[in-house]
């Protein structure tokens, strides 16, 4: 069991060194909006997803309405639900559902990486190390972010903000330069987002993310389908 444990905390390191960062940069947004170093701190330690987390902070800072905060964490973080499912078929035979219904809270982009990439099965101690590991560095780096964010001069402050977007950037940059239809899609969402932000302004910024989302996704799925294993093989 400790060996599992401490596995699953040592590949959850460098995840953790990178949450740090990120995090650093979601606390001083959060500030800016004006919330608490605390309240922002207990975001993301209920939350753990830094897309969510950002569109959030926005729908409050705005006082948006808690069915549009709804829809947005929705569509935002639905692919959590696809990948606990992907996960599901690695599980050892000692994940029993409480151990499910515990490590699904810690499941993001890198530990799902992480996990998909192991090849024996994994065990509730190994995800439980990588979890709490991951979830240090998101949650400190938070607190640190929010602190620095009312001690900084305002123009240092909204350097460091930026931290958060250079990630989301990061992240679609690649897959976008290997396929046509990511960067279609990312494209896509973009040109429905200025739509919003510059001509249909009625439009509340979480729904106008709902809708950029779901639109750039719909027309990428009818546009570029993805052929069947057995439709590509014939």
């Amino acid at each position: 069991m400790s060996r599992h444990f401490l596995r699953g905390m040592v590949h959850g390191i460098p995840i953790a060194l990178g949450y740090l960062s990120v995090s650093f940069g979601f606390g001083i947004m959060a500030v800016r909006a004006g919330l608490t170093p605390a309240a922002a701190t207990v975001i993301s330690a209920s939350n753990l997803t830094s897309a969510g987390q950002a569109a959030g902070v926005d729908i409050i800072a705005a006082s948006g309405a808690v069915i549009e905060m709804i829809l947005v964490q929705l569509t935002i973080n639905i692919r959590y639900s696809l990948m606990a499912l992907s996960l599901s078929q690695k599980l050892d035979k000692s994940f029993t559902a409480p151990h499910r219904f515990a490590a699904s809270y810690g499941i993001t982009d890198e530990i799902f990486a992480v996990c998909s990439a192991q090849t024996e099965p994994l065990t509730p101690c190994y995800m439980y190390g990588m979890i709490l590991v991951a979830f240090a560095g998101w949650v400190s780096g938070t607190a640190l972010g929010a602190a620095a964010g009312q001690l900084l001069p305002a123009a240092l402050s909204s350097a460091l903000g930026i931290v958060l977007y250079g990630m989301f950037l990061a992240i679609i940059i690649p897959p976008s330069r290997k396929q046509k239809s990511v960067l279609a899609v990312v494209l896509a969402a973009a040109a429905v987002s200025i739509l919003f932000r510059y001509v249909i302004t009625a439009v509340s910024g979480g729904f106008a993310v709902i809708i950029s989302a779901v639109a750039a996704s719909a027309a990428g799925a009818l546009l570029f389908p993805v052929k069947d294993e057995e439709e590509a093989e014939a």
